[in-house]
């Protein structure tokens, strides 16, 4: 059919759809019969079916529309746009695609992609939703909804959509490691360990799903198993820098002659002007600051741990005047009046418990013990709170760090609603009956407000330990994601005071409604900190929080391994080799350093 006429065809069909789209249908057939590529004619044969109330068939129709795309030059230069990072044009191309006809499922699945690479994952979910509204066997649409939940922490919600696309393609193995990954943040640990090793059969040489295997393993204790994966994945990728730092960040190996040589070797192959190998690089030198360290180095440790940390830090960009500004305003805001107007209008469930406090500072081991207690359950760093904060600050001031300003504007009910979100939401990760559960989230120091409002009952343990201590196990330890602070020993520092700033003006305001660990006085005389936490938990003590590494619960953070091993004082002091390089540091902490660990009254 020439272009022309086809072209002519197709207006004609649509012309006809309003009216009579049984002669719509018949047009669209015919031009699908002379020209099978013509996705245009798929959709307007979907569109007629519809209205003649035959779905099944219109979602069949949708779905060849969608393979036809291939042949669409407009579809295919929007593709290719994608494909190349070049998000404005093909949004562009795709809202223009979609203002001529708002159903074509190809389309609308390309702009949700468009959405979830610039973080908009709500619009994303609303695009794929309406996709598979249009065409549910759409199983690409359903695959990137599978992940636009899993970005958006919503685990439970990622397995079912996975396991109706794994119905449908059981042998993709991008799908199962998704599913796994999912499954081990919802604690299905024993069949994300079954789905991994049933992939790492099929792909004996696959370093990533080999390093993700060992993830889980090391989550849930089985260590020599853990290494024997990251060993394996290394002698099919040497030069993956992930697995390196895998490695290192079990904290309980040594590095010897012959790994420094194989990581040094690593680095020399990532060419530095290669943007696309700056992962590679930057996790190869957190490792090797770790293989030098072990080797008592210190000069070149702190050399590879500044040059990580500066890859890391220039891609982040973080901003300490965000942080700082955050603090004032809960200072400015929450002050005791402010607490007391809205005193118990949250939901009342006493059921969490809330360890929080700068990362690295030995919430991990506060959480094994009290996991340990026959009364509370230990969970994982739950990012509840803070996706709560920010989505009412999104809702009511139209920007997530605008929270504190939202808390204040929050009527009781909406308070109420927020605690029982929290409640509701966490509910998948509880696995036994016990009375009580943890949220370990470090980071939570930031929004102790919300959580005195919102769940007025639940406990507060704030994990604080010493500041060149902590903050230097930050600066040695990339994260997989967040702690942006943590990359620079100004800011850091910067941090940590705004951190025991906060926690000060919440003791003022909210005297004995947070209560404090010192994580040298806990290693110091760990029963009469475990019966004081206890006591403020209202719980009697229990001989089994004295024995805490002989539980065998999951435990997803960097300290995993070591909360293993009985108290001991292997991270007291492991600054001082470094302290030539600490000045910053040291500069920056100010009074909260020459203090510690009593809290300055005055901050400059």
């Amino acid at each position: 059919m020439a272009t022309v006429t086809l072209d002519a065809a197709l207006a004609n069909a649509r012309q006809l759809l309003r009216a009579e789209p049984a002669s719509a249908l018949a047009q669209a057939q015919a031009i699908i019969e002379a020209v099978p590529t013509s996705a245009a004619a798929h959709r307007i044969a979907a569109h007629a079916l519809r209205a003649l109330d035959r779905e099944e068939e219109a979602q069949a129709a949708s779905l060849a529309a969608v393979a036809a795309t291939i042949h669409d030059e407009a579809m295919v230069a929007a593709a290719l746009a994608l494909a190349e990072d070049r998000l404005p044009d093909a949004e562009a191309a795709l809202r223009a695609r979609l203002r001529d006809d708002a159903t074509d499922v190809a389309a609308i699945r390309m702009l949700a992609e468009v959405a979830g690479r610039i973080g908009r994952y709500g619009d994303a979910e609303k695009l794929l939703l309406r996709a598979l509204e249009l065409a549910p066997g759409f199983g690409a649409a359903r695959a990137n909804l599978a992940t636009v939940f899993y970005k958006q922490n919503r685990y439970a919600d990622a397995v079912a959509a996975l396991d109706a696309v794994l119905d449908e393609d059981p042998d993709n193995p991008a799908h199962a490691n998704l599913k796994a990954a999912a499954l081990g943040r919802i604690g299905g640990y024993d069949e994300a360990i079954a789905l991994y090793e049933q992939l790492t059969g099929r792909f004996p040489d696959h370093a990533k799903l080999w390093m993700s295997y060992g993830h889980m393993l090391k989550t849930v204790g089985r260590q020599d198993a853990c290494i024997a994966a990251y060993r394996h994945a290394l002698a099919a990728d040497p030069g993956l820098g992930e697995l390196w730092w895998s490695l290192a960040n079990l904290k309980t190996i040594r590095f010897e002659a012959d790994d420094r040589a194989a990581m040094e070797a690593a680095l020399a192959a990532a060419d530095p002007a290669d943007a696309s190998r700056d992962d590679d690089r930057l996790h190869l030198h957190f490792a090797l600051g770790k293989a030098y360290d072990d080797a008592e180095d210190a000069k070149a440790a702190f050399g590879h741990y500044a040059a990580g940390n500066a890859i890391r830090a220039a891609q982040l960009g973080y901003d300490p005047a965000e942080t700082r500004a955050t603090v004032d305003a809960v200072i400015a805001t929450c002050t005791a009046d402010f607490f007391a107007a809205r005193a118990n209008a949250g939901d009342p469930a006493p059921d969490p418990i809330f360890i929080l406090g700068m990362p690295r500072a030995g919430s991990t081991l506060v959480e094994q013990i009290l996991a340990s207690h026959s009364a509370i359950e230990g969970t994982m760093e739950l990012p509840d709170i803070p996706a709560l904060a920010l989505g009412l600050g999104r809702e009511t001031q139209g920007e997530g760090r605008h929270w504190v300003a939202a808390l204040a504007d929050a009527p009781p009910e909406r308070l109420a609603e927020m605690g029982a979100a929290f409640l509701r939401r966490t509910a998948v990760q509880r696995k036994t009956g016990k009375p009580f559960y943890i949220d370990k989230l470090p980071n939570n120091w930031r929004y102790v407000p919300l959580i005195r409002l919102i769940l007025p009952n639940a406990k507060i343990i704030d994990a604080r330990r010493h500041p060149l201590d902590c903050c230097w196990s930050n600066f040695r330890q990339h994260y997989a994601k967040g702690q942006a602070f943590s990359y620079g020993l100004t800011d850091m520092g910067a941090y940590y005071r705004d951190y025991v700033r906060l926690m000060a003006h919440i003791d003022a305001v909210q005297p004995g409604r947070v209560h404090r660990v010192i994580h040298e006085a806990l290693l110091d005389d760990p029963e009469a900190q475990v019966r004081a936490m206890l006591s403020y938990l209202d719980l009697p003590f229990e001989d089994a929080c004295m024995a805490f590494h002989t539980n065998a619960r999951a435990v997803r953070t960097a300290s995993s391994e070591q909360v293993r091993r009985p108290i001991n004082r292997d991270g007291v002091d492991q600054w001082r080799p470094y302290e030539a390089w600490l000045g910053p540091l040291r500069d920056a902490l100010g009074a909260v350093l020459e203090d510690y660990p009593a809290v300055p009254l005055l901050f400059d």
